[in-house]
């Protein structure tokens, strides 16, 4: 993309209602607009970050086997009143009729709908195991909404449900949703940990949180400092093995951290004292067990192996897609502006020209920017007639990972500037070695993705 023809409104000056880091960069790169308390438009460069946040949760969701749909964002008030939730929701529900005065809601998760779709079309045990997920625009009248995008009252959300026959093959489930997230989480430079939760109005016994540490979090966490030691990485899983999502668990579970919610100061002092940690988190996730909860009130059941009807037993688990923008930018972003890891970054490179209208240095970055999107980069080029200043400016307030610098002087000698935005180290190199460079570094994230 050339940045003269793109849609980029940045503000030089911090906007007055922005209280966190994460809301004041997202207005001031020009990601999103606020149209009334908690609701925003995704301008180009938010909307291009929420796109690749969403392929990134698509693909480790197929990755473990479970099965996309779209529900609708209104739904009957009655699928609701089956469930017992429709009254005892409260008033962050967004309650109203159609023009034949038939209650409707606007819907803040889908328990209810997904389990109507399940009992409509499935009857046997032979069906399952079946986890069905959607990633679609939920709603919650928060009293006060705040912090841009991390307490809005729309919001993007992954939510997905699984159905089985036993709590076993659920707990399975559960550990099965438990993995893809942390792969999630780490291929968006994310460390997200597994706490202990509450299971608030959606219930379930089994629940865990996945936090990311920053000043701004929402909640209170406490934690054995060992826990952010572990990572995913890149191990290979078979998400059908039942003892190998045990183990994973376990291994990143078994050590204390739980929510203010949950927090068990008895349990917390058996912590060696050297490593005991409190702080702040931002929720980016959640799963929960809840068992026969639904499928026992709306009727969905199944036939098993000796003729006997059931019902299902059944999980749900969210992931906050559009917070996450927000959770990121907390975590990953300096005085300058945001960084963006190389995962979710809108453009994979910046290009400056400094010295725009010079034959040598425009014929140089056009070269660049074509074949960097030959080889499958997306690059966004500043051919601004901009001073220097402000063009390095804006690449730093956007935050994209890389950036080359193009001049006259170092073309002279067959050189660009390539920069990390994170370190902020520049090495003079030919135009070609930048190019294999990025190849370099984009091939993990390119291979990373489920095809």
């Amino acid at each position: 993309m050339r940045l003269s023809r793109y849609f980029l409104p940045v503000l030089k000056e911090d906007p007055k209602e922005a209280q966190i880091v994460s809301h004041r960069l997202m207005l001031r790169a020009g990601m999103i607009k606020q149209q009334s308390a908690g609701i925003y438009s995704w301008l180009p460069l938010g909307y291009k970050v929420l796109n690749r946040i969403q392929q990134i949760v698509h693909e480790e969701q197929q990755r473990a086997g479970h099965i996309p749909l779209l529900m609708p964002t209104l739904q009957s008030a009655d699928l609701w009143r089956e469930s017992g939730r429709y009254d005892a929701y409260g008033d962050e529900m967004l309650r109203l009729q159609d023009r034949h005065k038939r209650d409707m809601l606007y819907g803040p998760t889908n328990e209810e709908m997904v389990t109507d779709i399940f009992r409509s079309y499935v009857s046997s045990y032979k069906s399952l195991p079946l986890t069905l997920y959607h990633i679609q625009w939920k709603f919650r009248d928060e009293m006060r909404p705040r912090f841009g995008v991390m307490r809005g009252r729309e919001f993007l959300m992954k939510d997905g449900y699984n159905f089985d026959l036993t709590k076993e093959d659920a707990l399975h489930a559960y550990n099965r949703h438990l993995v893809s997230y942390l792969r999630t989480y780490e291929r968006m430079g994310l460390q997200a940990i597994p706490m202990r939760a509450d299971g608030g109005p959606i219930g379930g016994d089994y629940t865990h949180e996945f936090l990311v540490l920053a000043d701004t979090g929402e909640s209170e966490v406490f934690y054995d400092s060992q826990i952010t030691d572990l990572k995913f990485g890149d191990r290979q899983i078979d998400y059908d093995d039942v003892a190998q999502g045990q183990a994973i668990l376990e291994e990143f579970t078994s050590r204390y951290a739980r929510t203010d919610e949950t927090h068990d100061e008895a349990l917390f002092a058996q912590v060696p004292e050297e490593r005991r940690r409190t702080a702040r988190g931002i929720e980016v996730g959640q799963i929960f067990y809840f068992g026969t909860k639904y499928s026992e009130a709306m009727g969905a059941t199944v036939v098993t192996e000796t003729g006997e009807r059931v019902p299902v037993h059944m999980g749900s688990h969210g992931i906050g897609v559009s917070r996450l923008l927000g959770a990121i930018i907390e975590a990953s972003h300096d005085d300058k502006g945001i960084i963006w890891p190389e995962g979710v970054t809108p453009f994979h490179v910046g290009i400056v020209n400094l010295k725009q209208g010079d034959g040598s240095t425009d014929s140089a970055c056009e070269a660049l920017y074509r074949e960097l999107k030959a080889a499958g980069l997306d690059p966004l080029y500043d051919d601004r007639d901009e001073r220097a200043g402000a063009k390095f400016a804006t690449m730093d307030l956007i935050g994209l990972p890389w950036r080359i610098t193009v001049g006259p002087r170092g073309l002279a000698e067959n050189k660009v500037e390539l920069t990390s935005r994170r370190t902020g180290e520049s090495e003079a190199i030919s135009p070609q070695e930048a190019i294999e460079r990025l190849k370099t570094i984009y091939q993990p994230v390119f291979a990373a993705a489920y095809h």
